[in-house]
């Protein structure tokens, strides 16, 4: 008789728990007629009652961070717990999102092909960057991601479709970049590659990750028959959010001088430079790269 295949799905929450109630709810309604599935949440230091409220909950594995580890940090305490309990797969899934019944049966049927996987991802009905934009019948259909590749001219990570509204036009095919929105990933390539940096603390760290195991030779692959739909970054205080702009300007430089060619990282030097002077956000970004300031920092 053949193993049950080990599924193990982590969700990070960092002051969300209603969306994290909700993200949970979705995973328990899913098909789970050839695998286990094992529901892991970390809370991030939440200091909010989360903790509180989520360590009551039966139905799930769940891990308390002593401090707010990022992304990253808060990632890795789960995917640690998964691999120590024999998980075969491991899927890393944002708390503000919420899940289609076979969206990991349709995962596992593309499994044989790729090491690295992202599901289809539609933005939540109301979380549209174009609110205005769509028709009523439209909303819930609307592609926040649907595959993606790394910008290596701009070291920024690509996500096709956006904004498009899903009329099949995406199939699934071998990329660069999955996104840590939601992404499973065969237990192998961690212990071969490691885990997140935690020098990312927030964004990212997925495109490392990605070209971490594309430099090792693991294939990464979108599904376009799996979905999901997201709330779009409502954990960073929203797309466009100081926050983000912050991790994101100073990781990209990290990312860009760990991988990129000399010419390449010059001219992101000097195009962070030039903004930065009449940007604050930016400008501290800079200087926390330049200092080796890494992980968590406050402004």
């Amino acid at each position: 008789m053949a193993e049950i295949l080990q599924i193990a799905i982590i969700v990070l929450n960092y002051k969300g728990l209603e969306d994290t109630l909700d993200c949970i709810q979705s995973i328990e309604k899913v098909n789970k007629s050839t695998y286990s599935l094992k529901i892991i949440v970390v809370d991030n230091a939440s200091g909010d009652g989360s903790s509180e409220a989520l360590s009551k909950l039966k139905y799930i594995e769940f891990i308390a961070s002593p401090k707010n580890l990022g992304y990253s940090g808060g990632m890795n305490l789960g995917i640690e717990f998964a691999l120590k309990r024999n998980a075969n797969y491991v899927i890393l899934l944002n708390n503000d999102t919420y899940v289609d019944e076979n969206f990991i049966e349709n995962l596992l049927k593309t499994a044989k092909s790729a090491d690295i996987i992202s599901p289809k991802i539609y933005f939540a009905p109301g979380s549209e960057f174009h609110k205005g934009r769509y028709k009523k019948s439209d909303l819930g259909r609307v592609i926040w991601y649907a595959g993606g590749k790394i910008d290596w001219e701009n070291i920024i990570g690509i996500h096709e479709g956006v904004d498009e509204i899903d009329k099949g036009q995406f199939k699934s095919k071998k990329i660069s970049l999955a996104t840590g929105c939601c992404m499973m990933v065969s237990s192998e390539v961690f212990k071969k590659i490691g885990l997140f940096d935690e020098k990312y603390f927030l964004y990212v760290e997925d495109m490392d990750f990605c070209y971490r195991a594309h430099r090792a030779g693991y294939k990464i692959l979108f599904s376009s028959k799996s979905v999901i739909w997201h709330k779009n970054a409502s954990s960073a205080g929203g797309s466009g959010s100081e926050l983000q702009d912050y991790y994101i300007t100073r990781n990209r430089l990290l990312f860009g001088f760990k991988y990129a060619k000399l010419k390449t990282k010059m001219a992101l030097f000097k195009s962070i430079l030039v903004i930065s002077k009449k940007d604050p956000i930016k400008r501290k970004a800079l200087l926390d790269f330049l200092l080796f300031k890494y992980g968590k920092q406050n402004f």
